[in-house]
């Protein structure tokens, strides 16, 4: 009797270190799609920094500030989440004690390169362990070290290096926009206002009480202050 391909699957998708036949990862491919079905994140670089933005799912009664989705991780450094907050929560707690063990270590903050490093490493060892999952977060990561960069990191530990990028429920749409409108050399404002017409693409109904914006700029990085985030993003709402 021939085996659906459903039963077919099933031998497969039960650990991570398991590989099917067809050379895929399943359970890899579930965190993915965790990524895939949450709210949407931007990234874009600009002349002299980087700008995240991304909104979150709020109810009614929920205090918004309690749902992070952009994170400081050190002074120079941010992060915009993309998947299951809690994972999420982890890996930028991890994200964070690297960064002042090498300033305890070295008397200097740590490079965007080697942080980003770190974290797709540890995600990549959760792909090839028994009795655990992968994280089923992606990470926009943005900084400032020599000039402004921005990192992706997924589920499977790939790391790649962006001049604009979306991820999340609405990527396809935003990319669409990124792809047409970013110009190198952008200025802040131009890039912000970019970086928000994406997502507002990506996700079509926009609430300023839900939108985070994070800036990499000068060196340093800081989350914007909710009526800042109100003014730059009402005219996409």
């Amino acid at each position: 009797m021939e085996i659906q391909a459903p039963m077919k699957q099933m031998g497969y998708d039960r650990a991570s270190v398991v590989f099917s036949p067809e050379g895929r990862m399943y359970q890899v491919e579930y965190a993915r799609k965790a990524v895939e079905k949450a709210t949407t994140v931007v990234g874009v670089t600009f002349s002299n920094g980087v700008v995240l933005v991304a909104t979150k799912s709020i109810q009614k009664l929920i205090v918004p500030e309690s749902v992070e989705k952009i994170s400081k991780i050190d002074e120079h450094i941010g992060v915009a989440s993309c998947g299951i907050l809690a994972d999420s929560r982890i890996l930028v707690d991890y994200a964070r004690i690297r960064c002042q063990v090498n300033k305890i270590t070295f008397g200097e903050p740590i490079e965007i390169n080697a942080l980003v490093k770190d974290i797709s490493d540890r995600k990549q060892r959760f792909t090839q362990m028994g009795g655990i999952r992968p994280f089923g977060v992606s990470l926009l990561i943005a900084g400032m070290d020599g000039g402004p960069h921005l990192y992706e990191t997924d589920p499977s530990g790939t790391l790649r290096e962006w001049k604009a990028q979306a991820i999340g429920r609405g990527m396809k749409e935003a990319r669409k926009v990124l792809v047409e409108e970013y110009k190198e050399n952008l200025s802040g404002d131009k890039a912000t206002d970019l970086a928000l017409k994406a997502l507002k693409t990506g996700e079509k109904k926009l609430s300023t009480r839900a939108v985070e914006i994070g800036m990499a700029e000068g060196g340093k990085f800081r989350l914007l202050d909710r009526n800042s985030v109100k003014e730059l993003a009402k005219k996409f709402v």
